[in-house]
């Protein structure tokens, strides 16, 4: 199973934190925070992924290229760069990463809608942002997901309003609304999950395209978006304060995602 996480996005709302970084590398611990989202994946198995790149992607795709150096300590003859021994095992060494360029101005669901290839002769595939952690259990929400029989099953979480609300009737999202001015119901958490074989049927091509705007709410109304409850740990990164907090909580040994 493959999982889907869009990380093309500018993160206008907290260059104070990095002009020079697209926002899933914000470090956190010294790691990319895409690292944080792809081992809570990896915890559960799932360790094939399509990252959607726009802004900045060239850095990611460094990152990766350049994995192994960057984590283990290593030996080389200066003038015989075929000389390099890594020295350390790497516990993410049967992780297959697919970097995709998605455009630099594309929405959430063009760049989805730009990795269908990727995704051929899968039943299903996850898909999040690049930007939120949670301890989101994986395993029950693909539970949840398959015993609904839905084309589409979204995690609803609990934090504070400036998020698109999602009303919760008989474990189906019965109304999506996009960033509304109240903020007392459920949020999509961004932990979801698709039928391959069904989804597209809601999405078309053009770069305007939005998830949460063209996309989810058609599924819901046509009464097949399903909800898991998460009622554990959430948080999105999109301010300077909530980047701060995470790598407080990573330092002080209380990062709440972490399942690893």
């Amino acid at each position: 199973m493959k999982a889907v996480i869009l990380c093309g996005g500018k993160g206008t709302r907290i260059r104070d934190a990095s002009e020079v970084l697209p926002k899933p590398m914000l470090p956190i611990g010294g790691k990319p925070m895409i690292w944080h989202i792809m081992k809570t994946y990896a915890a559960y198995g799932i360790k094939d992924f399509v990252l959607c790149l726009g802004y900045k992607g060239w850095l990611i795709k460094e990152f990766f290229l350049n994995y192994r150096s960057k984590i283990s300590d290593i030996s080389l003859t200066l003038g015989h760069h075929d000389s390099i021994k890594f020295h350390n095992p790497i516990d993410e060494g049967d992780w297959k990463v697919t970097l995709v360029e998605t455009g630099d101005n594309s929405q959430t669901g063009a760049r989805v809608w730009n990795v269908k290839k990727y995704l051929e002769g899968e039943d299903r595939f996850c898909v999040t942002y690049g930007d939120g952690l949670a301890d989101v259990n994986i395993a029950a929400l693909l539970e949840e997901h398959k015993r609904s029989g839905l084309t589409g099953t979204i995690s609803a979480v609990h934090p504070a309003g400036r998020f698109g609300e999602i009303e919760v009737v008989n474990g189906k999202v019965e109304e999506f609304n996009e960033k509304p001015n109240v903020g007392s119901g459920y949020i999509n958490g961004g932990f979801m999950v698709f039928d391959n074989h069904r989804v597209w049927d809601y999405f078309r091509p053009g770069s305007d395209l939005i998830l949460e705007v063209d996309v989810l709410p058609k599924i819901s109304a046509a009464g097949e978006l399903g909800v898991y409850e998460h009622n554990g740990f959430w948080m999105g990164v999109d301010t300077v304060r909530e980047y701060n907090e995470m790598n407080k909580m990573w330092a002080s040994n209380k990062a709440k995602w972490r399942v690893w």
